[in-house]
């Protein structure tokens, strides 16, 4: 990889087991679909961490390059991309979001 942004996009996602890049903080979403995964992880009891994209136009530009992905907010389990707002959604929904956390071996609160 030699995108500089690039390798600063991979060390985000490889310094947390779960990691979502969204618009504003976790404590202060700045859209919609970033409140709706932040609460999902939150009602899941999932600890995660964040790179807010709207303090960094690079990383905000380079991870939609960087996953393919078109949208933000972008959830990453132990380094692989899982989704958007409406994959993880449909994954908290029909309970495939929690069976893939335990399946990586991510801890999870009781909510």
């Amino acid at each position: 990889m030699t995108n500089p942004v690039f390798v600063e996009i991979q060390k985000h996602i490889d310094s947390s087991e779960v990691l979502l890049f969204m618009k504003g903080t976790p404590l202060f979403p700045q859209c919609g679909f970033s409140a709706r995964v932040v609460q999902i992880l939150k009602h899941a009891g999932v600890p995660f961490a964040s790179v807010n994209v709207l303090e960094n136009p690079e990383i905000r530009d380079g991870i939609k390059e960087f996953s393919n992905w078109p949208t933000i907010p972008q959830l990453y389990v132990k380094s692989e991309f899982i989704g958007g707002c409406d994959i993880v959604t449909e994954m908290y929904q029909s309970g495939e979001l929690t069976a893939l956390l335990s399946e990586k071996g991510v801890t999870q609160n009781a909510a």
